[in-house]
């Protein structure tokens, strides 16, 4: 039998022990794996592919059972796809796949006299008309990684501006197309970031660069088809703030968007005169955020000025700073954006935990009444989404829900009618049947936290599941900078569900579920309530019926992997395991760092350990790193992108080495992608295939891989 088994080290490496001091606010903390951040010393290469190959031992008997769920990923997933066509200007813009393809296809066609729907996807092929904008699959050729960071049509439809990365690393190179003749210009920018802006001429192109730490903070001006010096057009110096730049809808200005986590402060130029200085709408009060959206000779603005859950007023675009209420403040109706068009424009709101569109035509304001537009799940996402012209009868919707796929609407305007354009295809499952939602169920249940506040958890699982303790469940969580886990829907999960396993996302303070304070009371000084609050869903659903505690698997990623991290040293016994994807694990070290990427744009989110000993004692508290333990944590899987500059590998590789060290009774795994980003592997099937290895982990882990081998037998 052991014959049939791939060989392996026979145990997990070893990590050496080396001292480093850090000193800060009078506590000096012995750091013995700080070495592992020195991401090109030889020996950190050598540790993390020695941890990649005891992961690929300790799971070699899920191989069979990863390539099982690989299959039924891509078994379910029409490969050769087209989505709903988006119209802008002359042509309908579109993206497609084909199967045996990693990457997207990015295309246009020309709008047919008379035509005013989007021409039907079918079944995925080309059109006879099409013009292919770009290949991703021709240009990740040669490169084990590929994304795209700008796709930018000029109004005119004559050009195209692209920028790829080839590394993870998030820093592109920018290139402009000429789409009549096919030929790449001249035109090459090095290390430009997400984002663009086309004058209205298409003669200047807008772009950001970033400094060391990784933070926009420049905008230049490219005069097209030149290969000299382009021109600073704003640069921002305070650490804390980000640049964004886009030609707005109505396309009347390019707008220069300046935002930290609290402050936000907003610049215009003439779309037709891009080489005009650009003007501020309202400069910078510490603590105001606000965002613009021109309308005709207004400027509709959403801002908190003193309406915690924001509100949205208007201004003359002659006197940007005279401030006029549309809409008043709603304690609990949290306005997000606002999108402008000729005769109407939209507001994204969350109220209840929901999300929602609500529309007000301008023509008779202000009398003219707002309409919501609603649908009739329990729970849902609805979002504006792919609306780029200004003149518009439509509106086109994406709409989600943990038992529907993805679907695209248009919303007639004038009658309020609901137009489906498509909906996410699933192909039939292993057993052949087609899908159907009704064959599972969702819903929406609450937790109480510590303090009595009332958390609300997001379930999906199949229909006739037993709520008496005996299902395995994922719970997923997030928490941070008022991001929100609305409910989605996920091809992948199906083979989850399938296995009888639950789904479910704890909405913990932090994110913004629930309006500004949710988020206010998971952040900074409140930042334990996450944790606390995650624990709480943990101890509720296991309490309630729908799980046990030795059933339950935590995921999450990212800032949800600091929030795995934490509920590891503070509940182990709440979870089976733990799956902790691109985790943030060593908050403290990384935000003492002001050289890393990052740091000090977070101070607003996390505090600032460097000046404070109040958030120094506060976060190096909760810290998964410094708070590991001789306890009986259960099994973890760790995974990491070499990469990424979002949240250091080693942050990771850190924790697994101390967690190895301090409690060595535990099973901890570490999986680096060695050519990767922040996002994992950027092509489909790589991704399917990665979700396929953790799938098949947390099946291993509730004891639904079938009979386990032992090596050694």
């Amino acid at each position: 039998m052991t014959s049939d088994l791939p060989t392996g080290p026979a145990t997990a490496p070893v990590a050496p022990r080396i001292a480093s001091t850090r000193s800060h606010h009078g506590d000096d903390v012995i750091d013995e794996y700080a070495w592992l951040e020195t991401k090109d010393d030889p020996a950190v290469t050598a540790y993390l592919e020695a941890e990649n190959a005891w992961t690929e031992h300790a799971t070699a008997h899920l191989a069979g059972l990863r390539e099982t769920l690989f299959g039924e990923i891509k078994g379910r997933t029409q490969e050769t796809d087209l989505s709903v066509p988006v119209r802008k200007g002359a042509y309908w813009y579109y993206a497609r796949t084909e199967a045996g393809k990693q990457y997207g296809i990015q295309c246009r066609r020309p709008v047919a006299p008379g035509e005013t729907a989007p021409p039907a996807p079918g079944d995925g092929a080309a059109p006879a008309d099409e013009e292919i904008l770009l290949d991703g699959n021709e240009l990740a050729a040669g490169h084990d990684f590929f994304a795209l960071g700008t796709l930018d049509v000029s109004p005119d439809g004559r050009l195209l501006a692209y920028s790829t990365d080839h590394t993870g690393e998030e820093r592109f190179t920018l290139q402009v197309k000429d789409l009549a003749t096919g030929q790449i210009l001249p035109d090459r920018i090095e290390g430009a970031f997400y984002g663009s802006a086309w004058s209205v001429d298409g003669t200047q192109l807008f772009y950001l660069t970033v400094d060391e730490a990784w933070r926009p903070h420049q905008v230049w001006r490219h005069a097209v088809g030149s290969t000299g010096d382009d021109t600073l057009v704003l640069e921002e110096a305070d650490e804390r703030f980000w640049i964004g730049v886009e030609l707005t809808r109505s396309q009347r200005f390019i707008q220069i968007d300046i935002h930290s986590k609290i402050t936000s402060e907003v610049w215009l130029i003439p779309a037709d005169a891009p080489t005009t200085a650009p003007t501020v709408v309202t400069p910078r009060v510490q603590g105001l955020e606000y965002s613009v959206e021109p309308q005709g000779d207004r400027l509709l603005i959403l801002h908190n000025r003193d309406a915690e859950d924001f509100t949205l007023a208007q201004a003359p675009v002659s006197d940007p700073a005279d401030w006029q209420e549309l809409i008043g403040h709603t304690h609990g109706v949290r306005l997000e954006g606002v999108d402008a068009f000729a005769d109407m424009y939209v507001v994204s709101l969350r109220q209840e935990g929901l999300t929602g569109l609500r529309l007000f035509p301008t023509a008779g304001e202000p009398t003219s009444k707002p309409r919501d537009i609603t649908f009739p799940e329990p729970l849902y996402t609805v979002g504006l989404s792919g609306n780029p012209d200004y003149q518009t009868a439509q509106l086109r919707l994406s709409y989600t829900s943990m038992v529907t796929p993805d679907s695209v609407f248009d919303y007639v305007v004038a009658t309020g009618e609901l137009l489906l354009r498509k909906r996410k295809p699933v192909l039939p499952g292993p057993d052949g049947e087609p899908f159907d939602p009704a064959r599972y169920s969702q819903h929406r249940v609450w937790a109480t936290a510590d303090d009595n506040t009332g958390v609300p958890i997001s379930l999906v699982c199949k229909a006739g599941t037993p709520v008496d303790g005996s299902a395995p469940l994922v719970l997923y969580g997030y928490g941070s900078y008022e991001s929100s886990m609305d409910p989605w829907f996920s091809i992948p999960r199906l083979s989850l569900l399938d296995r009888g396993v639950v789904f479910a996302v704890a909405h913990v303070r932090g994110g913004g579920e629930l309006g500004r304070h949710w988020y206010d009371d998971g952040k900074l000084l409140a930042k334990r309530n996450t944790f606390t609050d995650f624990v709480a869903c943990a101890r509720h659903l296991a309490k309630s019926g729908w799980t046990s505690s030795d059933r339950i698997i935590a995921r999450g990623g990212s800032a949800g992997g600091l929030l795995m991290g934490a509920v590891a040293n503070i509940a182990p016994e709440a979870f089976a395991g733990i799956v902790a994807q691109v985790p943030f694990v060593d908050p403290l070290s990384s935000i003492l760092d002001p050289s890393l990427p990052l740091t000090v744009t977070e101070w607003e989110e996390w505090g600032n350990p460097l000046e404070s000993p109040e958030v120094y004692a506060y976060m190096k508290a909760y810290s998964p790193y410094e708070n590991v333990a001789d306890l009986e944590y259960p099994p973890i899987l760790a995974v990491t992108s070499l990469n990424d500059t979002r949240v250091r590998y080693s942050e990771p590789a850190k924790w697994v080495a101390a967690l190895r060290h301090t409690a060595p009774r535990g099973e901890y795994l570490l999986k680096t992608e060695m050519g990767a980003g922040h996002g994992g592997p950027s092509g489909r099937y790589d991704a399917w295939k990665e979700e396929a290895f953790v799938a098949a982990w947390i099946l291993d882990r509730v004891g639904l891989a079938g009979l386990r081998q032992d090596p050694a037998a």
